[in-house]
Formats: structure tokens, C-alpha cells, sequence
């Protein structure tokens, strides 16, 4: 029997070239500023129009400030590409989710609160993380920019099949242990390149008790295992996140397309390219050390004693040695959101840590939700006094510190902890320092002004 990845890219075949590629058609189509100017230009220079303009969305989410949005963008080059986004979408008559507009946020977490990422869909966006909406039971991944114009005009992209994997966590988390850290676990045993050519399906006990916000963080960090992309099998987790939202069917539309979701899961003899299996007793709170997310470590193991060039150039930019412990290191900035971890599931947990404590004195935080769906929930939740009584401003939603193409930019030789998903050399500013970690573990160093385990703190939460 076919495994779900198949049945998904199967359904949406409109021809298959001989030795070639698939003819794949695209359910929906996400657009943000940076990597869309070159495909609009190209479909003006064809006098081309959109094929299908209602399946495409625009947002800008990578240069918006997160304060101050009521104001012109200061920097000159993020105004023109959030201003041109705004022109385009204008233009060729898609849907616009502008700066300040209610609807606005990150992509990756816009989507499936709205209800436009859905199960059995194919998603794409000219954007890498774009494997986030695989965690609703879509088929998604990232494109270029020349493939953002083909599906613009034709609503179809060349796309050669990707290999399946299937990743089964088994047993029960630790206190303590999230979704990031999962993820951050796998990415350590496959390595950054270890799913490359695969699509994953993440299945196993660990999965299915995790929560959707859950869900999107693994799926969101698939990208760092190399992989093409990674989703969830929809299930009665998914169904109740998606009921209720704008674009989710209603009525008899509904009972009728949970009735084709129920049929989105690999059978019992689906055969996958590829099968790994590892434990839930396994994980702890993870950390990374160097400057790839696969550098990581649980938080009271060391730095590995040796490895390759890589691994030492890595150790020496971010100023670290070979069998150091982290715990205890002084920590500058404090990142909380990014289209990994800045849904109101990661602001509950981080507040969950500081709730009757306060930020230490030293630590810079940016706490952005990921939309202002995200920061409007924060504020119902009460969240937003609890996290200002101990010291924190919530800011404006946007990419905020995952990227160095905004304002809020790490400087040159600080430590971050940041729940983000990369840790690239300048990922997160020149010559910033980024350790990724979970929200709780965040949360834990920004209160003690070190890299601390989390657990230590969970121990002790006032109610």
C-alpha cells in the first residue's frame, strides 16, 4: 500500500515526464517580501496575469520592525520590499495581508490559523521553512523564486518525487522535554544532511500526544535535517485545531471533508525508502553549541572532546571548547518566537518559568509572537501581565531575531538563546552567537542570566 507521501502527491499528478519530473499541482500558494519581486517582475514581463489568484496569500513578515509599525519602515531597503509586496499583490489582485492589518504575522503560523493550510494539500512557499505546514497533513516545502513565477502563472510546479522516510518517536517525554527539543534531538542523530532527498512522516506515541503548535515545530525544523519537507498524518488533534477557523470548511463541507481526512494516513504495510525508531526516555532539554542546528546536545551533556575542521571552527566562533559544560554560561540576549516557536503554546511555556520571577538584569529579551492572532490571544490570556510583571515587553509580530533582515539583529560576539531554527554563522546578526533551544529553556535564561536546565525551575513554579 502506498505510503500517505504518495497518496498526497499521487492525487495532485497532472502528468508525469518520462524520466523527468511531475507536473504537480499546487493547492496554495504563500508569498512574502523577499523572494517574490523577481517572479512578479518575470510575470509582468510575459504579461502574464495569475492563474489561479484566490490560491495565493501574501504577507511581509521578514523585514518588519517588531515596534513602532504604525510608523514608516525605517530601514530603506525593507520599506521597499515590504511597499512592493504591498504594489504587487495590488497589481495582480491577491489577497494582501499588509503590515498593522489584523490578519498579519509570520506565514508559517498565519496559515494554519486561518484555516488555509489544510490536511491532503500541497503548500508551497518561496521559503525553506515552509515544511511548518506539513504538521496540518499537507504536503509542503520550499521553492525559488523562478518556481514561485511558474506556479503564479500556471499553478503547477516541476518538482521531481522525493524519497519517504518514516521517524517514529515511541514512549513518553520527560517533564521538561517539548517538540523543539525533539526536533533538536533527531537533527543531532541524522545530522543537517541526513534526511536530505526524503520527505518524513513523524509518527509514534511521542507524536500523537503532541499538541499542534507541537506539531508545527517539528515539521518547521524537518528543513534542518536536510529533508525536503516533513508532515503529520491528520488526526482528531488536527481536526479540532482546524474547526472553526476562517477558511475551514462549514457545515456539510465540513463533515464531508473530515470524512477525506480520515482516509490521509499511510497503511499498515506502507512501505517507506527509509525507517528509524528512537525512544522518548531518550531526550532531554537540548541545546546547540555550534553554528549548525545538528551541534546540539542534551543541556547537562558536554561538548563533544573532537571532531572535524568544521566542528572546530565552529567551537571557535562561538568561543566555546571541546568538553566544556554549558550550563552556567553567561547569556546576553534572549530571543522567544520565529516561525518555530512563536505560537501561544511557547509564550504559555515561557511564562509558565518566569511567572513570579523577574528577568535578569543583564539579559536583552525579544519576546514576538508569531501574528497578531498569536499577540491579541496573549493579551485575552493574560499572559501579557504576567510576563510585564517580571520584567518583559511583548513586541510587534514578525521574524523578528530568527534572521538578520530587520531591525533586531544580535550584535557582533553576544550569546543568544534563541527558540529560532537556525544558528548559522551571522544567522542572527554579524558575528552574533545563537544557541537554539526550547521557549522553556529560554525562558530559564533569561530569569537566572545563565544557560540553565529548565527542569530546575519547573520544580519550583508558583501556582
Amino acid at each position: 500500500m502506498n505510503t500517505l507521501f504518495d497518496k498526497i502527491w499521487d492525487k495532485h499528478v497532472v502528468q508525469q515526464v518520462e524520466d523527468g519530473p511531475s507536473q504537480l499541482y499546487i493547492d496554495r500558494l504563500y508569498c512574502h517580501e523577499v523572494t517574490s519581486p523577481q517572479a512578479f517582475d518575470g510575470m509582468r514581463a510575459r504579461g502574464l496575469k495569475c492563474f489561479r489568484p484566490q490560491q495565493i496569500f501574501c504577507m511581509p513578515d521578514h523585514n518588519t520592525p517588531t515596534h513602532d509599525q504604525d510608523k514608516p519602515i525605517a530601514d530603506p531597503t525593507s520599506k521597499k520590499q515590504v511597499d512592493t509586496l504591498a504594489k504587487n499583490a495590488a497589481e495582480f489582485r491577491l489577497t494582501h495581508y499588509g503590515m498593522m492589518s489584523k490578519d498579519n504575522g509570520i506565514i508559517h503560523v498565519v496559515g494554519p490559523e486561518k484555516g488555509l493550510s489544510l490536511p491532503g494539500m500541497t503548500i508551497v512557499c518561496g521559503d525553506s521553512h515552509t515544511s511548518t505546514h506539513g504538521a496540518m497533513g499537507a504536503v509542503a516545502f520550499g521553492i525559488g523564486t523562478s518556481e514561485v513565477e511558474m506556479v503564479m502563472a500556471s499553478q503547477c510546479i516541476l518538482q521531481q518525487k522525493p524519497k519517504s522516510m518514516r521517524i517514529s518517536i515511541n514512549g513518553r517525554l520527560k517533564e521538561g522535554v517539548t517538540a523543539k527539543d525533539v526536533a533538536l534531538y533527531l537533527m543531532s542523530q541524522l545530522t543537517t544532511s541526513g534526511a536530505t532527498g526524503y520527505f518524513v512522516e513523524y509518527g509514534g506515541d511521542v507524536v500523537r500526544d503532541m499538541s499542534m503548535e507541537g506539531r508545527l515545530t517539528l515539521c518547521n525544523l524537518s528543513i534542518e535535517m536536510g529533508a525536503r519537507g516533513g508532515f503529520v498524518a491528520p488526526d482528531e488533534t488536527t481536526f479540532e485545531y482546524i474547526k472553526g477557523r476562517e477558511f475551514a470548511p462549514k457545515g456539510a463541507a465540513w463533515d464531508q471533508a473530515v470524512a477525506y481526512w480520515q482516509t490521509l494516513k499511510s497503511g499498515d504495510d506502507a512501505v517507506f525508502d527509509k525507517e528509524l525508531t528512537f525512544c522518548a526516555e531518550d531526550i532531554e532539554p537540548r541545546i546547540t553549541y555550534g553554528t549548525n542546528p545538528g551541534m546540539g546536545i542534551g543541556i547537562t551533556e558536554s561538548i563533544p572532546t573532537e571532531g572535524d575542521a568544521n566542528f572546530v571552527k565552529a567551537l571557535n566562533y562561538m568561543d566555546f571548547k571541546p568538553g566544556q559544560k554549558l550550563i552556567g554560561t553567561k547569556v546576553d540576549y534572549v530571543f522567544l518566537g520565529a516561525c518555530t516557536n512563536g505560537r501561544i503554546e511557547d509564550f504559555r511555556a515561557f511564562a509558565s518559568i518566569v511567572k513570579g520571577r523577574q528577568k535578569a538584569q543583564d539579559v536583552i529579551a525579544w519576546l514576538v509572537p508569531g501574528s497578531w492572532a498569536v499577540a491579541r490571544q496573549i493579551r485575552e490570556e493574560g499572559l501579557d501581565k504576567v510576563l510585564e510583571a517580571s520584567g518583559f515587553e511583548i513586541r510587534q509580530p514578525g521574524c523578528s531575531a530568527c534572521l538578520a533582515m530587520n531591525d533586531d539583529k544580535i550584535p557582533s560576539g553576544k550569546l543568544s538563546v534563541s527558540t529560532s531554527n537556525r544558528n548559522f554563522e551571522g544567522r542572527q546578526g554579524p558575528g552574533a552567537r545563537t544557541i537554539l533551544a526550547s521557549p522553556l529553556t529560554a525562558a530559564a535564561a533569561a530569569v537566572t542570566g545563565v544557560i540553565t536546565d529548565p527542569r530546575d525551575l519547573l520544580l519550583n513554579i508558583e501556582d
